[in-house]
């Protein structure tokens, strides 16, 4: 017999429904913090008959609301041991009514296929803190791991992206991620996103595409499974441990319906380690990367160079380079006989997740001529013609607007931060030497 609970909380209105081999809690959620302000909606919570709330369980989050019979699926598998015990959080997407509960505007699109890491942070500083607030019909707490190893994100078609890139911008909360007929075109910039993985250094995540070659839902925007095919290309060039359905089907659910045990199954084989970090065919990051080399943060007074900051002279001291307000490309200027800036361009051209301006702060050169830029999308490499060849993941911590100058020396990087904090990492680089051209790269 099904047992139901109601109880008002904030803006919260829960049920407990318990059935068979799980429990299902539903409530629904009005957000008021700043990330989809007035936003309302549905979310249900998945609880396993095997959870006790003594520790923390393993997550799942799917987007759209349930999806492929999940909760039996995961029923089966948690069963057999072939996933751990898992918390299941269905979301929907938002939409804001007015005072008679008329939808005035749907917030799915705005929310799911926007490449940012504004959903994911919604998700893990507004709704996955929810959650842990309820309790079980039998009296347990939610506890969530907060680990990117033990987490999973799954999306169809705009859920689809929006689970890519949640963990993309934040491995360490989810490292799992099964994208379905994922919408990687021009909707808002997802079809950049292949660019960006081929450019980036990798992140220790597990990825599963699925598409087919009749999935073109709406050739406006472009072609689905071509932009599927390219990100995995992208994946494959990067490293990653990921694996793909390619089939002839349409843009719908009923492939990943048919595919989703299995897709689970391998998805969670080989925990509780994490998955594996991939090695990059990217020349430049391939040269530079040192294995399990990351950022260390010391808390110190340091003596800041004057000559490394928002503005970066190149080491032959021949031009320089400059941010301009209204572009997210920077500036090059030659240096005439008397130190002036003439022949200036729009040359050094930045990537952006969102269509909006940059924040640029700190950059400088290296000693292969390689300009170096601290932004809110990571620290981009660009070569001596202007393009960006790398990105590297910014250190933990650290706001790009709080950089205030970065520099490269021998087997090394430091970035300087306006709150006292030195982050170093070391890197196969070269520092520059004053007063001499980096040999050239040539026209490319």
């Amino acid at each position: 017999m099904k047992k139901h609970v109601i109880l008002a909380i904030a803006a919260v209105m829960l049920t407990v429904i318990s059935a068979g081999a799980h429990e299902i809690i539903k409530f629904y959620f009005k957000s008021s913090n700043a990330y989809y302000p007035g936003t309302e909606r549905d979310v249900e919570v998945y609880v396993p008959e095997a959870y006790d709330g003594k520790q923390a369980a393993c997550l799942y989050v799917g987007l759209d609301g349930i999806l492929c019979n999940a909760p039996n699926v995961m029923d089966s598998l948690i069963a057999v041991g072939k996933m751990p015990v898992t918390i299941g959080v269905f979301v929907q997407p938002g939409v804001i009514k007015d005072n008679y509960g008329s939808v005035l505007r749907y917030n799915r699109s705005n929310e799911f296929d926007m490449p940012t890491e504004k959903f994911v942070s919604f998700l893990e500083a507004e709704l996955l803190p929810q959650v842990e607030r309820l309790t079980t019909a039998k009296g347990y707490p939610i506890k969530l791991s907060a680990r990117g190893t033990d987490s999973m994100i799954f999306g169809l078609s705009s859920g689809g992206i929006a689970a890519f890139t949640a963990a993309w911008h934040h491995p360490h909360r989810f490292g799992r991620v099964f994208s379905g007929v994922g919408t990687f075109v021009a909707m808002r910039g997802g079809n950049d996103l292949q660019a960006i993985v081929r450019k980036s250094e990798p992140r220790p995540l597990r990825i599963f595409l699925q598409d087919g070659t009749n999935d073109v839902w709406n050739p406006l925007f472009g072609h689905w499974y071509e932009g599927n095919r390219m990100l995995a290309t992208a994946l494959d060039f990067a490293g990653y441990d990921a694996r793909y359905d390619w089939s002839d089907c349409y843009h719908g659910v009923k492939r990943a319906n048919e595919i989703f045990p299995e897709v689970m199954e391998w998805m969670w084989q080989g925990w509780p380690k994490a998955p594996r970090l991939g090695q990059t065919h990217n020349n430049l990051l391939d040269t530079m990367l040192i294995d399990n080399s990351e950022w260390e943060a010391e808390m110190k007074d340091f003596a800041i160079d004057p000559s490394v900051g928002r503005v970066a002279g190149y080491p032959n001291r021949k031009f320089c380079v400059r941010a301009r307000s209204g572009s997210n490309c920077l500036w090059q200027y030659t240096i005439d006989e008397y130190g002036q800036d003439q022949y200036g361009q729009p040359f050094y051209w930045l990537h952006s997740y969102d269509n909006s301006l940059l924040t640029v702060s700190a950059m400088t050169f290296d000693g292969a001529g390689n300009l170096w830029v601290v932004t809110n999308a990571g620290i981009q490499i660009c070569d001596q013609n202007g393009r960006v060849r790398g990105i590297l993941i910014l250190p933990e911590g650290l706001k790009a607007e709080s950089a205030i100058c970065i520099k490269v020396e021998n087997g090394e990087v430091w970035i300087q931060s306006d709150k006292g904090v030195r982050y170093t990492r070391k890197l196969n680089v070269t520092a520059p030497t004053p007063g001499v051209a980096p040999k050239s790269q040539g026209q490319g």
